[in-house]
């Protein structure tokens, strides 16, 4: 038995005795609807021990159950063993949801607690509409953590940095310009931006507060006539101060925001799905829309996709070097999952502009390959031997560039088995990468092309096949994406997009193949103009676990092309002879 977790929970059911609750709801967000987040707002891995980016937990006087997708479903069950937690598993058809669970457990007449800080305006309201039709009451103005959380983290006070210009390629003052204009469009007086990439890529400003993303805890309200940042003002050294007034923007305490909002004459634009309930809720007039700031965040400026290129170059140069060392230190023993994921960081921070990992690495050997989002522990870290497939997926923060890229790699012999859905992913990946469609299309409408091959014989991947990289920004960026379920942002040229399809069947292995692309001008023509995918990332692809039986000819024809590119643009700038001789070995056509 987990004791911490079951003597919280113990906890939390006397404070909602005393508070009048008959159930409490954690989200796994903060007050800017960021999917990783600041620890200080951590507070369903506090109460129920699951450490994923996804998930919502709720507690009842006699229950407990925890929701995630299907990346952690094999990750939770572990982590939740030994909990008074249920393990629900989203998205399956017999799995209710949240909402629906609590009308199935409670009684009429009863009241459930949630944090309208840490949660959005939408979700709140379609939860107290459809618990209210079974006369259940929803209260948003509780955070249990408050009182409970002993030693709870303080919400991070680290300093904001400019952004050079020559990195952005738009000054703050042009792109608040553009959103005035969008703003004067849908007949609204002010716009509340309340996610923190979208703060950080307006002003031009990065930060530290937030793991892995270079983002800072802020709002800014965009008038007719002002640009307001709300932040901790300790966060704002004297430059960036004068920086923000040369960009006409003004100060004002973080909480301030609460004033602001509560006195303001005029419609406020905000999004009720990325807004959290308690801002929502302090203007006297709201218009719902999405906010414009992420869709001309995901259109990436010259300087920013000049920026991707070179990030993408050091990171291929880092990754050469890695995969040149991985095979013969597997062989002479010793290596694990967390060593070599020390070893591949150590060599991207030798990278100029180097500053951070972009997301904690997936190193997964054998069975630990299937869990999707899997992350080593002292007491899962597996020993690597000669043979079996390793899944590795990583990034990096450069100051110029985001990097994602995941490589699945044969460590010695393999089974059949293996091979075969190592390539079927790979033949997904090689079909979307090279499709051409019309501007306008959507990733829904590309999705069928990387899971057509797998489709075929009744296989399936859960997770999306895409998305948005950030400019030294959030590794996961919308609005658009690359997945089954809709998605109505169109795909536009110059917008960053993963190509990740994968398989995964637990207890023996997993497969996933990434690069990030960029999307390019194809042609013109009668129909209009037609879009396609340019892969950034520069790094070998495994060719030993290939069936090439099973490839067509324009698939092998695009991977022999991929490697040629990798091979000539890598080569100039390998030093070491050993590594030269490698990537061109492992580039060779097959």
């Amino acid at each position: 038995m987990n004791k911490t977790i079951t003597q919280r929970v113990e906890r939390l059911r006397e404070w909602m005795q005393e508070s009048g609750l008959e159930a409490f709801i954690f989200p796994s967000t903060d007050p800017h609807s960021g999917e990783y987040i600041p620890d200080h707002w951590k507070t369903r891995e506090w109460i129920s021990g699951f450490n994923g980016s996804a998930g919502t937990a709720v507690v009842t006087m006699t229950s407990a159950a925890l929701w995630t997708d299907s990346r952690y479903f094999l990750a939770a069950a572990e982590q939740l063993e030994g909990t008074p937690f249920q393990l629900m598993k989203q998205g399956l058809p017999d799995t209710p949801t949240p909402t629906e669970w609590l009308i199935e457990t409670l009684h009429e007449e009863t009241h459930v607690g949630v944090d309208g800080w840490v949660n959005s305006a939408e979700s709140v309201n379609a939860m107290t509409k459809e618990l209210k039709g079974h006369r259940i009451y929803t209260h948003a103005d509780r955070d249990p953590a408050e009182v409970l959380w002993e030693n709870r983290p303080a919400i991070p006070n680290n300093p904001v940095e400019i952004q050079p210009l020559e990195l952005t390629g738009m000054e703050a003052k042009d792109k608040i310009a553009l959103v005035r204009r969008n703003m004067k469009e849908n007949v609204c007086e002010a716009l509340v931006i309340s996610q923190l990439d979208e703060v950080a890529w307006l002003l031009n400003l990065r930060g530290t507060d937030v793991h892995c993303n270079p983002v800072f805890v802020s709002y800014v309200i965009v008038t007719e006539d002002e640009c307001i940042l709300f932040i901790n003002p300790d966060k704002v050294s004297t430059e960036v101060k004068e920086y923000l007034c040369e960009q006409g923007v003004a100060l004002e305490e973080y909480e301030a925001i609460k004033d602001f909002l509560a006195d303001f004459e005029g419609t406020l634009m905000m999004d009720m799905s990325r807004t959290n309930y308690m801002i929502h809720d302090l203007p006297k007039t709201t218009l719902d829309a999405p906010s414009p700031v992420a869709l001309l965040k995901a259109v990436k400026t010259e300087a920013e996709i000049r920026g991707y290129r070179n990030a993408m170059l050091k990171d291929g140069i880092a990754l050469v070097k890695f995969l040149h060392w991985l095979q013969p230190a597997v062989e002479a023993g010793g290596q694990t999952e967390m060593s070599i994921d020390r070893k591949l960081t150590s060599l991207r921070a030798e990278q100029p502009l180097y500053r951070d990992i972009s997301f904690d690495t997936i190193a997964g050997y054998g069975p630990h390959g299937a869990i999707v989002h899997y992350e080593a522990t002292p007491e899962t870290d597996a020993k690597l031997e000669p043979q079996g497939l390793l899944l590795l997926d990583s990034g990096a923060q450069y100051q110029d560039g985001t990097t994602d890229i995941t490589r699945t790699i044969a460590l010695g012999p393999l089974t059949e088995e293996e091979k075969h859905d190592y390539t079927l992913v790979l033949r997904g990946h090689i079909r979307l990468a090279m499709v051409k469609f019309p501007a306008g299309t959507t990733g829904t409408q590309l999705d069928v092309c990387a899971r057509y091959a797998m489709w075929q014989e009744g296989v399936n991947y859960l997770h999306g096949t895409g998305h948005g990289v950030g400019s030294y920004l959030n590794v996961h960026e919308g609005p658009h994406q690359i997945r089954m379920n809709y998605m109505k942002t169109p795909l536009q040229a110059h917008m960053t997009v993963t190509n990740e399809p994968g398989i995964y069947k637990a207890g023996k292995h997993g497969v996933r193949t990434e690069n990030t692309m960029l999307i390019t001008h194809y042609m013109d023509g009668e129909y209009g103009e037609f879009l396609q995918l340019e892969p950034l990332t520069l790094c070998p692809i495994d060719t030993t676990p290939i069936l090439v039986e099973e490839m067509q000819r324009d698939e092998i024809d695009y991977l022999n092309n991929y490697h040629k590119m990798v091979r000539e643009t890598l080569l100039p700038h390998l030093t070491d002879e050993a590594d030269r001789e490698w990537l061109i070995k492992n580039t060779e056509e097959i």
